[in-house]
């Protein structure tokens, strides 16, 4: 049986169920013995792993071999970094982990972006990459991974990278990473693991065994607590603030909101947590956001905000005391380190709890109300996109390729849309509207450029559906797995805003008052790029060609590149970012910045 056939017949066993599956499948009808790559791939797939991302070497060829025989799909990458961001991307859009696998070296190193990436969005991601043998170290092996060539800390031990690693030497070590993994990946919130195998290991048979995933375990909070909060909230009046922990646990939210009447605000990547045409809502936080918020804050100064799964780091808040109520903050958080951070000459009283228990307690004390009371309707969009609907004009205004996007993405289909960081990032979070949680996704913590080129892609694999991405040109050149994408057939979309240059840092450049000189590269037609790799494409070079292109690359079965002509004359929703770097001492002024 050929390896497609092979591999078509094990995808067509596989459960689809989130939950943990069971571990009587067909796999376990076959002989048990098996060598370790094996029985990990089999774990992987019990514990729900659908996507694998990656790219070969000789030091992992035994593990490739086992994943291509599995029930996990094996995607085949064109950069260890473009396939780190895809699995980041891949867990969110599916909320099943995933896995991403590379050679020794060079392999592992360029993981290391993407996987940093993962861990400060909270995925669920486990590496798995080859090391040398023990034989061979320090004998200047091909693409040595040794302690004589790497630093073992950071690489191979609980850190800032990894929740989990474990260098393994032999095969008995196995059951006993299983049982680290399989907690990680059941608890709440993110969890990257790493799981070093030398070849020698990888080959090692034993019995396989199952491993089934333990029962998620969250703080609990005593309902005295929870009483005492209530009576905080309601005593004194308060304002909500969510970000993206809040995702999973939008219906109680919204439903606080109903009952309490309080008016909510979120981050960036909370954005459709509550309806973004609800009448209480205020608008998004940090870069990109809206001035309604602090105008708020300002006139009406409630006096509690109720936090909930949000760091509140510069990208949310820029750490601007305007947002802070008069009296102190709830702060909600499944870290316990995180209340107190971002403000901590600020009074707030930290709860240690998974979102969704928590608002299930505390909206005990807050009876459904049968009868709205009148609220104003504070618009927190001060250029609606409606004011820049398409047109013959050339170049293209970003607000109206945002208009275009509204109506014919977000409004009219269930796509996922992601955005670069840089001026994509604020350009679609300021003006873009959901009404649903988890149809936006960007990266405000690592802002990797080239996050969201190749995340796109493991977006779509993963969910099977459109995903769209709002890119820069250079991040586009930067890393981007086009390629990959028409090899899988992934139902991608980059909508691709081409200024022929790095249109963040040059206007960065300029607010800070030094030389934007370097900051442009010549252009480049992406539509002739798309096609030499097999994807399809259509340039832009007016406004009444949005729609059509768009329209074109929805409907599209292949992958898809819209090259826009962006007018560079526009100035994107970021001076709040530029000002913030004045203050930790960029510049001295914004002079010469038109807002």
């Amino acid at each position: 049986m050929n390896l497609a056939r092979r591999r078509a017949n094990a995808l067509s066993t596989l459960p689809h169920a989130e939950a943990p599956q069971s571990p009587l499948t067909r796999f376990d009808a076959e002989p048990r013995e098996t060598n370790l790559v094996g029985a990990l791939a089999h774990q992987l797939a019990q514990w729900g792993v659908e996507q694998s991302f990656g790219v070969s070497g000789g030091a992992i060829a035994l593990l490739f071999d086992a994943l291509s025989e599995s029930p996990i799909n094996l995607r085949h990458f064109r950069h260890e970094t473009g396939a780190a961001f895809a699995a980041c991307e891949a867990y969110f859009a599916s909320g099943k982990p995933s896995v991403v696998f590379a050679t020794t070296g060079p392999g592992l190193l360029n993981t290391l972006t993407g996987i940093t990436a993962a861990r400060w969005e909270g995925a669920k991601v486990v590496l798995i990459s080859g090391h040398t043998n023990t034989g061979q170290r320090g004998r200047w092996a091909t693409q040595e991974t040794s302690a004589y060539t790497l630093p073992q800390d950071a690489l191979y031990s609980k850190g800032p990278i990894f929740d989990f690693a474990v260098r393994m030497e032999n095969t008995s070590e196995l059951p006993t990473a299983l049982q680290r993994i399989g907690a990680g990946l059941a608890r709440p919130g993110g969890f990257i693991a790493h799981l070093c195998l030398p070849m020698s290991v990888q080959s090692g048979h034993l019995r396989r065994a199952a491993h089934p995933m333990p029962p998620a375990s969250v703080p609990s909070i005593p309902d005295s607590s929870i009483a005492e909060i209530a009576s905080l909230l309601k005593r004194e009046g308060f304002v909500i603030w969510a970000g993206f922990g809040a995702t999973k646990a939008a219906p109680l939210v919204r439903e606080l909101v109903e009952r309490s009447d309080a008016r909510v605000f979120c981050s960036a990547r909370a954005k459709g947590v509550i309806p973004e045409d609800h009448p209480n809502y205020l608008g998004v936080t940090g870069i990109g956001g809206h001035e309604a918020v602090a105008e708020y804050m300002i006139q009406e100064r409630p006096r509690r905000t109720l936090v909930l799964g949000t760091r509140l780091g510069e990208a949310t808040s820029f750490w601007d005391r305007d947002l802070l109520p008069s009296e102190g903050l709830i702060h909600v958080d499944l870290d316990p380190e995180v209340p107190g951070c971002a403000f901590p000459d600020f009074p707030t009283l930290p709860v240690n709890a998974e979102i969704e228990c928590f608002l299930q307690s505390l909206l005990k004390h807050f009876p459904v109300r049968k009868r709205r009371s009148a609220v104003s309707n504070v618009v927190p969009f001060k250029e609606p996109v409606a004011n820049a609907k398409p047109s013959p004009r050339s170049p293209v205004r970003p607000q109206a390729l945002l208009d275009s996007i509204q109506r014919l993405v977000i409004d009219q289909t269930d796509a996922l849309l992601l955005a670069e960081c840089g001026n994509s990032f604020a350009w679609t979070t300021h003006y873009l509207r959901f009404n649903d949680p988890g149809r936006y996704r960007v990266s405000t913590l690592f802002g990797s450029m080239g996050h969201t080129t190749a995340g796109v892609v493991g977006a779509a694999l993963a969910s099977g559906k459109k995903a769209v991405a709002v890119v820069g040109d250079g991040a586009m050149l930067m890393n981007s797995e086009v390629s990959t994408a028409a090899q899988y057939g992934a139902p991608a979309v980059w909508i691709v805003l081409n200024d022929s240059g790095y249109g963040m840092c040059r206007d960065g450049h300029r607010a800070l008052g030094v030389s934007d000189s370097e900051t442009t590269f010549p252009c480049v037609d992406f539509v002739v790029w798309a096609r030499s790799m097999g994807a399809d494409g259509a340039r832009v070079d007016t406004e009444d060609m949005l729609d059509v292109a768009i329209s074109e690359a929805m409907q599209s079965e292949a992958p898809f590149v819209i090259d826009v002509r962006i007018d560079v004359n526009e100035a994107s929703p970021l001076l709040k970012r530029f000002e913030s770097l004045i203050s930790q001492g960029g510049s001295k002024t914004v002079a010469g910045w038109a807002r």
